[in-house]
């Protein structure tokens, strides 16, 4: 089969032919139709999981498509079937998942990370009865795509994790794709939502997806202050959907008394234990929750906005490409000026 894979870290990715993948007891096989372009799929090229990658690679985990072929003890899904799965598969067995947080499953799989991954024609997922989630007709396999990560993470973010209720103000750190994501699912739910980035046309972007404020980083010289300003008392809610050390300080200083910040966005390298301004936590009796990702069991919740036109993810895909044209759109996801989310639909 065809597939984009990378030898080292940081290395050049090529479009090479390698074995198709065959099913275990437990497996399923899925031809992709979309696959996105994530910034965890950066993260993994540039070695921030040097613990689960092994090379060589093919990365990818936010994916649609059809079912090629079905491993022993795979009874809920049927060749042929269009499914889409959340980026971590839990095993259906341990504590967590036996509690419905098979997100954060002990024995979690997650594809282009643990294994081989959707820049593929064909990817192997495991548990397959446990995390593959059927798509509803109205729902293409571009769109299925940009849900699997970004858009489904935000939505445990704002919905479970942050608990968003009409009205509230609610601050964004980063408007990328969970950002962006995070903007329009807030405002859907009648928030007030107040987005924060670096780039005039992202923010014109998230004002277009329902942003009642936006905030230039770069041109603010206090953001958390400049929030509080805009919010009164500060936001009830805000996401760090970007994952800096600034981005995180931020979000936990613009919150009003008894807010809730939630990280959702990676924190890598040399960040990955921020400085937290803990003395604000304790004083405003502050609440911080992490977001990782979303189980299969809540799709319907969210395939629900969807239908009813509350929610069109749809609008933040701005551009597809071919498998051909990952070797050069992976690397460049390390820099800002990305707007909106990229697919691969050609293959």
């Amino acid at each position: 089969m065809k597939a984009a894979l990378y030898d080292e870290f940081r290395g050049p990715l090529r479009i090479g032919e390698v074995d198709p993948p065959v099913p275990g007891p437990g497996e399923a096989i899925v031809k992709v139709e979309a696959s996105g372009l994530c910034r965890s799929d950066w993260h993994g090229w540039m070695g921030h999981d040097p613990d689960i990658v092994t090379l060589p690679h093919v990365p990818g985990h936010e994916l649609a498509g059809t079912i090629a072929a079905r491993g022993e003890s795979v009874t809920r899904f049927a060749i042929g079937d269009r499914v889409t799965v959340p980026f971590v598969s839990g095993c259906g067995a341990c504590p967590e998942c036996r509690n419905a947080n098979h997100h954060i499953c002990d024995n979690q799989y997650q594809p282009g990370f643990h294994g081989w991954g959707s820049f593929a024609t064909h990817v192997r997922l495991r548990y397959a009865d446990e995390n593959l989630v059927r798509l509803p007709d109205a729902i293409d396999f571009v769109t299925a795509a940009s849900l699997g990560c970004r858009f489904s993470t935000s939505f445990r973010a704002v919905v479970e994790q942050g608990r968003v209720a009409r009205d509230q103000w609610v601050a964004v750190h980063g408007c990328g794709g969970v950002g962006l994501s995070a903007i329009m699912i807030a405002h859907a739910l009648g928030a007030r939502v107040v987005a924060v980035d670096i780039d005039d046309e992202v923010l014109a972007l998230a004002e277009s997806l329902g942003a009642r404020a936006t905030l230039n980083a770069a041109r603010t010289n206090d953001v958390a202050s400049a929030i509080h300003d805009i919010a009164k008392r500060g936001a009830h809610v805000s996401i760090d959907a970007l994952g800096s050390e600034a981005t995180c300080a931020n979000s936990i200083a613009c919150l009003r008394k008894r807010g809730r910040h939630v990280q959702v966005g990676l924190l890598a390298g040399d960040s990955r234990s921020p400085r937290v301004p803990m003395d604000l936590v304790i004083a405003r009796e502050l609440e911080l929750v992490g977001s990782h990702g979303m189980q299969a069991a809540r799709y319907d919740a969210m395939f629900g906005l969807i239908a009813s036109g509350d929610l069109d993810p749809g609008r933040l895909v701005r551009r597809t490409i071919a498998l051909e044209e990952v070797p050069d759109a992976l690397p460049s996801m390390g820099s800002f000026g990305t707007t909106g989310i990229t697919v691969i639909d050609r293959f």
